[in-house]
């Protein structure tokens, strides 16, 4: 019984009766806050004894217990090996990884991690591809939207008529994707040997292949089912240019440097909009012929990268080898100069698809890869050729 109770009879003002209820409401919650906090004290006693006595020290994980995307990597080893192809049947598609697509024509995603060797590789090799855009497209083709003109325009006064500007002209590049294949073949003794790394040993054939053929392409391709190679458009002296063709500087020697300065020339017949992601590109034979030339100080114009790795630069810029540009020869573009990932496009579909065929070639066993990808100058103006001539 609170005291405001035993108190009923006695004529007690509302303050007073309030101020004693909020006295025994303290006291109440003051026990009930002490209690709840006795009881937190307890649990957590309770579960630190618990984590002592069921600890464990971790054990280290034998690579052999755990297969990661096993089902997949067993069921397209089988495919491989044998033409089993009843697990990739059975295996459910993942959007997350490719697994069991079925082509009309029997095909077969390349597992995930067989696509990603090979393109590993297909970027680490000496072509266009390193400094070219390159996007991942679903359709046959891919279109690129050049707008290379300028709208017009005028200064208006604060009572002046404003007169109408010219607008800006676009101009639509299309870049067909075409197919990509290669033929390698193995025994089927050697498939039947558990020892061989079948998609090892696959990767390496097709990347070297798929690499080669679009680093050739991506230069000198004529675009009649491969890519257009950015030499093969037309070209006219940088002082005329026009687009649809690419600028070229002239070294004013046949088949030869006159001196540095042609390079320099060079760089600067580029807009300086281009300049800040240019590079050169130019084969082997060309690069040793390069790292001789020195500026009026007898300072070499070629610097090795500063980091492993790190490609070399010439006056600044960074140089890409690329063995499919010409030798240097009277006539030739041997040096490119640009930005690469404006002026030049690598569409391709982001499937790579492997048929096995293991009656065409017996004992041996075809494994048919294609892949599409097509590539085109998107940007004329932001690319421009050395000439080794006179004019």
């Amino acid at each position: 019984m609170t005291e405001m109770q035993s108190r009923a009879g006695e004529d007690v003002s509302p303050a007073t009766e309030m101020k004693s209820a909020v006295t025994d409401f303290l006291k109440e919650f003051k026990g009930f806050r002490a209690d709840v906090q006795k009881r937190f004290e307890t649990q957590e006693e309770r579960l630190t004894m618990l984590d002592r006595k069921t600890f464990t020290p971790a054990r280290p994980v034998l690579s052999a217990s755990i297969e990661v995307g096993a089902p997949h990597q067993k069921a397209f080893a089988a495919y491989l090996r044998s033409g089993d192809d009843d697990a990739l049947r059975g295996l459910e598609l993942d959007s997350k990884a490719m697994s069991s697509a079925v082509n009309s024509d029997g095909g077969y995603l390349v597992d995930p991690e067989t696509a990603a060797t090979i393109k590993s590789v297909l970027q680490s090799g000496a072509s266009i591809r390193k400094i070219a855009n390159v996007v991942s497209v679903e359709a046959t083709s891919f279109d690129v939207l050049i707008d290379h003109s300028d709208i017009g325009h005028g200064w208006a006064t604060e009572t002046g008529s404003v007169s109408e500007t010219g607008t800006p002209s676009i101009d639509r590049i299309t870049i067909a994707l075409h197919e990509l294949s290669a033929l390698p073949k193995a025994s089927q003794r050697l498939l039947d040997d558990s020892a061989f790394d079948i998609e090892g040993w696959l990767s390496e054939r097709i990347a070297d292949k798929f690499a080669r053929a679009e680093a050739a392409a991506f230069v000198n391709g004529d675009g009649v089912d491969k890519p257009t190679g950015f030499l093969t458009h037309g070209t006219v002296a940088n002082d005329s240019w026009s687009w649809g063709n690419l600028g070229y500087v002239a070294t004013g020697v046949d088949g030869d440097f006159n001196d540095a300065t042609e390079i320099i020339d060079l760089v600067y017949a580029l807009g300086a909009q281009y300049r800040g992601n240019a590079s050169f590109v130019m084969n082997s034979k060309t690069a040793g012929a390069v790292r001789k030339l020195k500026d009026a100080d007898g300072r070499f114009l070629w610097s090795d990268g500063l980091a492993a790795g790190e490609p070399a630069r010439l006056l600044g810029y960074p140089v890409l080898v690329a063995e499919d540009m010409p030798d240097i020869a009277t006539g030739a573009d041997a040096i490119a100069f640009g930005d690469f990932g404006s002026g030049y496009t690598v569409a391709e579909r982001p499937d790579l698809r492997i048929l096995r065929d293991p009656f065409s070639a017996k004992p041996h066993v075809l494994f048919y890869a294609t892949k599409r990808v097509g590539g085109d100058v998107s940007d004329f103006a932001a690319i421009k050729l050395l000439r080794f001539a006179v004019s």
